[in-house]
């Protein structure tokens, strides 16, 4: 009877790593020199280029995040009416709204 061979551990996406997980795959690297100094962005980057991974780089739309802040303003009056009218369940509602575009605002920035 044989043994079950082990499987390899998938590493993570690098931009899904913690500054300290990319410190210690960095440490790994010869080419890499300064890991202690560097943030996550500057680790990533460095990663990437030893292992010469080519970083493609999407434009990001303001025009998408224009129309989100806007959106998230209409909700914030829209809330502030609910406040007044002493609808408790509505204006809960709408802060939860305006939370999740302010969340995707910050990440598409």
């Amino acid at each position: 009877m044989g043994k079950k061979e082990k499987k390899e551990k998938k590493e993570k996406p690098l931009d899904r790593m913690t500054a300290k997980e990319l410190r210690e795959t960095a440490l790994k690297i010869p080419e890499i020199s300064g890991v202690h100094g560097m943030n996550k962005g500057e680790l990533v980057t460095a990663i990437k280029k030893a292992r010469g991974i080519v970083d493609i780089k999407t434009e990001k739309s303001d025009v998408s995040i224009r129309q989100m802040k806007k959106k998230i303003q209409a909700l914030k009056t829209e809330k502030a009416e609910a406040h007044e009218n002493e609808d408790k369940a509505r204006a809960r509602i709408l802060r939860r709204r305006v939370s999740r575009l302010k969340k995707r605002t910050r990440r598409a920035a």
